[in-house]
């Protein structure tokens, strides 16, 4: 990643927010490195080096700043707009890949070799993938010694550290004081000791009501609800399941997490962030959107518009194919049943009953008979086939997904069509320049606002929208979301 140094400082001096995550701000003559919106006095240029990671810049031998807390900035929205090596890397390191199947893991998942994922890396990052993943270890560490009451030791493994010592010393030096220190102030969340709690930030503005409104319509009873302005969910993760409860703040979202096995902490950040969409920088989203003239009053009246995304991208295949050519009712009437099927009743729970839980997995629904899925043969027949490739690894619809490698397979498989294949690119893997033009629901959306309407006109008209098609269909659905045929 290649940065400018004067563009870098000015947004350091104007103490710009937006900046946050996409550098890092190391100030040599203190020794630390801040988020570019730190509120200390603005560093003499001669002093100043810019850093592309944490990483890179614990690697020159900087620590973080207590004051403005560099470690819990957003992540940069690069790595959702990317989806070459470095952008997938990035993202299976935060899912904590690295941490339960080492770097030769890692570089097997991308299908390249660990010399070029670690020259790649260095040559973007300016730190390999074990610097990388050592950085979010430090991180997870600093978030438990805060907010839980576990033991030192039971941290140091839970956070991924191989020993005490290392966790000891990682601390030490990513932050200029002993895990002890940390402890002196920390808050208690009030949970038990799997649960924690803490603050996901988010570059401003959100549109918060229309990220809980799209969820809403779309619950499955005993997955997830939407109650009082919180989403809460069931998630499935690599040691175990947990609850995860997201409440919209300004500048930030709440998260508390109920976790299983609290080795899945890194994990369960990545994916609620990739969840809301929390890692997007929507000034730049609402800039292209908002000059197009048919976009612009409905961009000004609700700034900061999010893609929702997944926490499973096989739940979003399932939920896709199963709305196929169906009203959202329907659809929640069929995956209620299959739901049913799978293990406990799902009735809607209480608020607080901690009733939920994670989607099937696939091997549960390729065990399914045909009378749990109900729906015409050769739908259910499409399910079981994408259920398949995904239990043999053909599909990768996790965070580090190829896109254009699903997109081949996932269109090969009889039933799934350019429509479902654009959906699961855009809500399960990410792909913010998605443009779903045979939607009907996009279309009822374009024609409301003066928009061409057919698939081929808008697909034309569409493309002053790049890169960032995916939020301009949130924004035609939500102009007809009154439409109860709405397949999205």
């Amino acid at each position: 990643m290649e940065l400018e140094f004067e563009r870098c400082y000015r947004a350091v001096d104007s103490r710009d927010q937006r900046f946050d995550g996409w550098f890092y701000t190391g100030v040599l003559s203190t020794g630390i490195y801040c988020r570019p919106s730190c509120p200390a006095v603005t560093p003499r240029r001669h002093n100043v080096r810019f850093f592309a990671s944490a990483a890179a810049a614990q690697g020159a031998g900087l620590r973080a700043c207590r004051r403005c807390r560099p470690d819990v900035s957003p992540g940069s929205p690069e790595w959702d707009v990317r989806a070459d090596l470095v952008g997938r890397a990035m993202r299976l390191i935060a899912d904590g890949v690295v941490d339960r199947d080492g770097v030769p893991g890692l570089a097997a998942r991308l299908g390249y070799t660990e010399r070029h994922l670690h020259r790649m890396l260095r040559a973007e990052l300016g730190a390999g993938p074990l610097a990388l993943a050592r950085a979010q270890r430090a991180q997870t560490a600093r978030t438990l010694v805060e907010t839980t009451g576990l033991g030192l030791a039971e941290i140091a493994f839970a956070a991924g550290f191989g020993s005490v010592r290392q966790f000891n010393d990682t601390i030490r030096e990513v932050y200029g004081s002993p895990p002890s220190q940390l402890r002196a102030g920390r808050r208690s969340t009030g949970g038990g000791a799997g649960t924690v709690a803490l603050r996901l930030a988010y570059r401003p503005p959100m549109h918060a009501a229309a990220l809980l409104d799209f969820l809403a319509r779309r619950t499955l009873p005993g997955v997830d609800e939407v109650h009082d302005g919180t989403y809460r969910r069931g998630v499935r993760l690599p040691h175990g399941t947990a609850e995860v409860a997201l409440t919209p703040l300004p500048g930030h979202v709440a998260a508390t997490l109920r976790l299983a096995d609290l080795r899945d902490l890194a994990p369960a950040v990545a994916r609620c962030r990739h969840l809301f969409d929390l890692d997007a920088d929507p000034v730049a989203v609402d800039q292209t959107l908002g000059a197009d003239p048919a976009l612009a009053a409905v961009v000004a009246a609700e700034p900061g518009v999010r893609v929702p995304h997944a926490v499973d991208g096989f739940e979003m295949a399932v939920r896709a194919i199963a709305t196929q050519q169906v009203s959202l009712a329907a659809a929640r009437t069929t995956l209620t049943h299959l739901l049913a099927a799978t293990g406990p009743h799902p009735t809607a729970p209480t608020v607080g009953a901690g009733a939920l839980r994670g989607f099937p997995s696939a091997e549960e629904v390729l065990a399914l008979p045909d009378g749990a899925l109900r729906m015409p043969a050769t739908r259910r027949e499409t399910i079981r086939r994408v259920a398949r490739a995904v239990a043999d690894g053909e599909l990768d619809l996790g965070p580090g997904g190829d896109r254009e490698q699903n997109a081949r397979r996932l269109t090969a498989i009889p039933g799934v069509g350019p429509w479902t294949a654009g959906y699961l690119a855009m809500r399960a893997l990410g792909d913010p320049d998605v443009l779903l033009a045979t939607d009907l629901a996009v279309r009822r959306g374009a024609a409301a606002l003066g928009l061409p309407d057919t698939a081929k006109t808008l697909d034309s008209y569409a493309a002053g929208w790049r890169p960032w098609r995916s939020y301009a269909v949130v924004r035609l659905w939500r102009a007809e979301c009154s439409q109860p045929r709405s397949r999205a």
